[in-house]
């Protein structure tokens, strides 16, 4: 290839890859496969070497991307560089130089950096671009199993990754209805929960930290390799994330050691990292422009399967999104047989340039979900559809955050129907059991049903509904009573079941908090009202009035209202802790747990805060002489600290 084509592919390069740092880093999406990424930066990487030219603001040597958020930034001390990286496992070997090093895991999530002073956590901050970090303390002090306080007195830095566990993301995912409201992947899932304004939602999510290297201590700290490093960090309580002493003769073996763990992992992550055990050797080393020579990442050689593409299919949603979906003859996969993959959306789509009969390349992502790897044939003759695959209205394509995306915009789409009822009936909602999508869709194909309101005349529907298929006289009196029960709700259940956009169940119960739980109130609450709401800002708050602002959607939950009676949480039923915030810390004896306590709480109109501050009505601790943080703070600010008994008095008691 001649100068000038590689120059202008280097160009190329340097554009399909920003776009996807953007999407990743930024907006916390994806437009292209983990490998796709991989193999156009290889691409860049060689070009730049035959041609001995990088240019400006190369993707192989700026780290991340700009950030973009409402979070306040902080310059990291140096830079936070990324890992030079092979699939070779004897390349191991021969990088060692004869040398120990510690094997770990590269934790796919999101890499913080979290500072002590006096054995206090005093600030947590991101990798921003690995210069800029955000600073997300709050965030990080209601993670799991971060320790606020340490036995050591000095000043150290850690740095570590914060990541939320498939089970965890199986279970939060798992109470979303709409299918593309769901987050696609732990770390996407991850890097929204810690970049949070409001610290109740991170809370409210298991995020861990696994702490991998101690970045900077005072002088009384001397270590001479990283293994004692790591036995130091545990001492102080840390995670750390699980690692072995290697060398050049069991590197290997290893290797295959924890990839024999991956089946079982709960964990995400997308490779391993070896590091020089010594430290005084390994900092010797310097750095390039782009990697630590001290380190290097492992990533695991995808199991590729080559098959051929037999239809995309077109799934539709209750907001009208449609998302392509890949069916290809069935292949072997990390032990399991797939036949579809998410392309996720129409950008993904067009950059893999899909057709049917194409020959694809599947794999699967961190060894869990199927993904298009490569398309060989590239033919590019599939198309978004001009019309639903539901309704057969006609379809738009809409481009938000760079990312390509079609939409039905036929308001009355079965499909829309379908999801948006399901959404209504589930347990956060109104709880109506008994109604499945397939149930909702045969209600709305024999005409039983036309919208939500409907479900509350299903009883005039009985000769119908008891002589379909799968009904019968018992199971149709469950349902009656179940829509009986649902009659009577709270606000934030009214409002979480109606769909409003971007509105999940705990901003829901924030927002009727706020007004009061007067549904009036919630439903002409202006942008201006809205902003002044915790965690509530600019651009839900314009959502929020726009959605109200709809003659249609108003209709709708005016007629709701008029089936159901509005039952105020027990909190604000002249509760004494109604309008109250407390912050909880310590053990808890009377509950099951401090999740309990926050809920029995929030039922009696209370709020619960993660940290003290001079908003806080009382800090509930049962070792009130405690030196911990919160209460240090909540002395400071003249907070009272009280017992789960005092706490128990003001609230007038529980029952057991």
């Amino acid at each position: 290839m001649e100068n000038a084509k590689m120059m202008e592919r280097m160009r190329e390069l340097h554009r399909i890859l920003k776009e996807a740092a953007k999407a990743y880093y930024q907006d916390s999406s994806e437009i292209m496969s983990n490998y796709e990424y991989d193999a156009f930066y290889d691409e860049l990487v060689a070009l730049e070497k035959e041609t001995g030219i990088v240019l400006a603001d190369s993707p192989t040597v700026k780290v991340g991307y700009e950030i973009v958020s409402e979070l306040p930034k902080e310059a990291h001390a140096t830079p936070m560089l990324s890992l030079d990286k092979t699939k070779d496992r004897e390349a191991l070997v021969a990088w060692l130089q004869g040398r120990a090093g510690v094997l770990s895991w590269k934790l796919d999530g999101l890499t913080n950096v979290l500072t002590y002073n006096n054995g206090e956590l005093v600030k947590g901050v991101t990798r921003g671009n690995g210069e800029i970090g955000e600073i997300i303390t709050n965030n990080v002090k209601v993670y799991k199993n971060v320790p606020l306080t340490i036995p050591y007195k000095g000043s150290l830095t850690v740095r570590g990754e914060a990541i939320i566990t498939y089970s965890e993301f199986e279970r939060i995912n798992g109470e979303i209805a709409e299918a593309e409201a769901k987050y696609k992947n732990p770390r996407n899932l991850c890097s929204g929960t810690v970049r949070q304004l409001n610290n109740e939602i991170t809370a409210q999510r298991k995020v861990l930290f696994y702490a991998y290297t101690l970045v900077t201590a005072e002088e009384d700290l001397q270590f001479t390799t990283r293994s004692e490093q790591m036995e130091f960090l545990t001492k102080q309580g840390f995670t750390c994330v699980e690692h072995v002493l290697v060398t050049p003769e069991t590197v290997v073996e290893q290797i295959g050691k924890m990839e024999a763990k991956l089946p079982e992992n709960d964990f995400p992550s997308d490779g391993l990292v070896l590091t020089f055990d010594e430290i005084a050797f390994a900092n010797s080393l310097g750095r390039t422009a782009k990697f630590p020579r001290d380190s290097i990442a492992f990533k695991w050689a995808d199991e590729i399967a080559e098959t051929e593409l037999l239809e995309i299919e077109w799934s539709a949603s209750r907001t009208g999104l449609i998302n392509p979906v890949a069916v290809f003859a069935p292949v072997e996969l990390e032990g399991t047989t797939v036949s579809r993959a998410s392309i996720h959306n129409v950008s993904i789509m067009e950059s893999l340039a899909l057709g049917i009969g194409d020959t694809v390349q599947m794999y699967k992502a961190n060894m869990i979900i199927p993904q298009i790897a490569v398309n060989l044939t590239k033919s590019g003759t599939a198309k978004p559809p001009h019309s639903c695959p539901v309704c057969g209205e006609q379809t738009s394509l809409k481009i938000e955050n760079d990312v390509k995306s079609l939409y039905c915009v036929n308001a009355e789409c079965p499909a829309k129907k379908v999801k948006s009822i399901a959404h209504f009936v589930t347990r956060d909602a109104m709880n109506i059991e008994g109604l499945s999508e397939a149930t909702i869709e045969k209600f709305l194909n024999e005409k039983i049903i036309t919208k939500a309101a409907d479900l509350f005349r299903l009883a005039d529907h009985k000769e119908t509904i008891t002589t379909m298929e799968g009904f019968g006289e018992k199971s149709y009196a469950n349902l009656i009573a179940s829509v009986e029960a649902a009659k009577t709700v709270t606000p934030a259940r009214f409002l979480y079941a109606l769909g409003v956009p971007n509105i999940g169940v705990s901003t829901a119960k924030v927002i009727c908090r706020s007004f009061e739980e007067d549904m009036e109130r919630v439903m002409n609450a202006t942008v201006e009202e809205l902003v002044t709401v915790e965690g509530i800002g600019a651009v839900i708050a314009e959502a929020f009035a726009e959605y109200f602002a709809m003659e249609k959607n108003r209709a709708e939950a005016v007629e709701l209202l008029s089936f159901v009676t509005l039952e105020r949480p027990a909190a604000t039923l002249e509760s004494s802790i109604a309008g109250k915030t407390f912050v909880i810390t310590g053990k808890v004896f009377r509950f099951d747990g401090r999740s309990a306590l926050k809920a029995f709480i929030e039922e009696r109109g209370g709020k619960v805060a993660g940290s003290v501050s001079a908003k806080t009505d009382y800090l509930i601790n049962n070792d009130a002489t405690s030196q911990s943080s919160k209460n240090k703070t909540a002395r400071e600010l003249n907070v009272p600290v009280i017992t789960e008994e005092e706490f128990l008095q003001l609230a007038g008691g529980k029952e057991e």
